[in-house]
This record gives structure tokens, sequence and C-alpha cells, in this order.
């Protein structure tokens, strides 16, 4: 069993895994539960939907469900990811003490473990509408492709973008009661600029590992304008959000309300060293903080606009 001081580095919780018993512990490891900042990001922009359709008090349940439902099925994709990468991961260090490359969990316990968590997933699913419920399973074509997406293009993160923005048409089409569809499309459009730009950071991680194996990244892409690259993706991204905060609410005050996510995006780009991975590893884990604070404008703007 792999020794909890070589779990990969970016796992927070190092202590808490390996308080787990031995079998158990290459499960957690495997669906990320070591890492909740995985699961913050697929839930956020959910919560944004949620909270800009005016839903975050009346429909508090369902921020629950979503939280649920994002860490199971973060989850279920990262032991699908890992199930279809193992062989590559063997070859980057990072990655080769996975469950599944070192050993810890076999192929046919994984296939398992995915099971499992899909069942999750499949509870919350029952929780939501008709019309939510279609465009939630429309997702799984999009999770099944992103694997091999690092082998056909440079930018996979933009792939990526897509299957962790997706909440937002789910929680739209679960707590919308106006029938206006374009602050989703803005907000969505926002949120896969935003995730281009902060798993850009990430992959600045395994950026030479990846130039050995021939993974491509957006990160690889850049190359030295990777700082430049990430601040792009960010203004475009507060710009979608600022268009979809003026649709739902049609006042300065309202793009006001994105100004600390737009000043801590800000530092992740200008305090970001391409070079320093432990750096870069940070600067992602903070967007944590950033989908917080988009949180918080969408809540005021669609609190507001209930009114």
């Amino acid at each position: 069993m792999t020794d909890v001081a070589t779990i990969v580095p970016d796992s927070e919780h190092k202590g808490l895994v390996g308080r787990l018993p031995p079998k158990w512990r290459g499960f957690a490891l495997l669906a990320r539960f070591d890492r909740p900042i995985g699961w913050w990001l697929l839930f956020w922009p959910g919560a944004w939907a949620i909270g800009l359709a005016g839903g975050a008090i009346a429909r508090w349940d369902m921020l629950v469900w979503f939280l649920i439902g994002s860490i199971a099925m973060r989850g279920a994709g990262c032991v699908f990811n890992d199930i279809v990468d193992r062989k590559l991961d063997a070859q980057v260090e990072r990655t080769r003490s996975r469950p599944l490359p070192s050993g810890d969990v076999s192929l046919k316990a994984a296939w398992a473990w995915l099971v499992t968590l899909s069942l999750i997933g499949l509870v919350v699913l029952l929780q939501l509408r008709p019309l939510a419920q279609l465009i939630a399973l429309a997702s799984l074509a999009l999770v099944a492709a992103y694997p091999f997406m690092k082998r056909i293009t440079w930018w996979p993160q933009a792939w990526l973008g897509m299957v962790f923005s997706w909440a937002a048409p789910v929680a739209w089409a679960e707590v919308a009661t106006r029938g206006v569809w374009l602050p989703l499309a803005f907000l969505y459009a926002g949120s896969i600029a935003w995730v281009v730009g902060y798993d850009t950071i990430y992959a600045l991680q395994d950026i030479e590992d990846d130039a050995l194996v021939g993974v491509k990244s957006s990160a690889r892409a850049l190359g030295r304008r990777v700082r430049p690259g990430v601040a792009a993706f960010y203004a475009v991204a507060l710009s979608c959000w600022g268009a979809a905060l003026w649709q739902v609410f049609a006042d300065p005050l309202a793009l006001l309300a994105l100004l600390p996510a737009a000043a801590h995006l800000g530092w992740q780009v200008m305090t970001l060293v391409p070079g320093d991975g432990a750096n870069a590893l940070a600067r992602f884990r903070s967007n944590r903080t950033a989908g917080l604070l988009v949180f918080l404008a969408c809540l005021t703007v669609g609190t507001a606009a209930s009114f």
C-alpha cells in the first residue's frame, strides 16, 4: 500500500487519509476525497445559477443537493479519468503513485467504485425537475470524452470548462422561473473561461512531464505567455459574468458586486510564478475563494432582482 507521505503533492489531507483503513484509503484517493478543491470548483457554477435566479433562499435545499452531487460526480469523473489514463499516469512523476498505476486498487474494483459513486449521483438527479434531469444527463457525453482530449487538442482545458461548468444550466433549469436563458448563457460562457484560466495554472505543475510523454495542455500551448494568457481568460470570464448580472438587474451597482472577485483573480495573475509548482498549486486552489466571491455577487444581484 502506498505510504501516505508519497501521496501526490496536491493532496490536502494526508493525515485524514492516512487514518483510513488501508483497504479504504486507495478508494478515497481514487475519488480525490483528499482534495476537496475539485468538488468546490464543480459546485460553484451551479450555486451561481441558483443565486442569480433568485433561488438561494427559497431553494436552499438545492444548494445542498448540488454540493452532494458535486462530491459524488467529481469523484466518479476522477475514477473514470484514472481508469483511462492509468498508463500515462504511471509515466508522470506527480501521478505515478495514484491508486491504479501503483496497484493499490485493481481495475475491477475501480469500475465498481465508479458505479457506486454514479448511483449516489443518481439519487441527486432524482431530486430535480425533468428538464433539469435531461440537461444533467447530457453532460455524460462530455465527461466520457474529456480524458481523451489531452491526446487530441492543445486546449483540453476548454473541454474541461464545459464539463466543470455544466452545473450552471442544470441549476438554472431547476430554479429559474422567468423562462429567460440569456443570463445563463453569459454565466456559462464566463465559467468556461474561468476554468480554462485556473486549469492552465494547474497544468503548470506537469508541463515538463507532459512534454516528455506527449500530453497536450493550454500551459504548453501558451508557453512563455502563460500569465497574459490566464489574464485574458479571466478578463473574458469577468466580462461574461458582468453581462449575466446586467441581464438580471440592469444597474451599475450590480457590476460592483463583481469587484471582489475581479481583485482576487487579478491577484492570482500578478503573483503567479510559472516555474514554481507550489506557487501554481496555491493559486489554483485559491479559486475556491474566487468561486465564493462570484457566488456572493450572484446572490446579491439575484436577491435584489427578485424584490
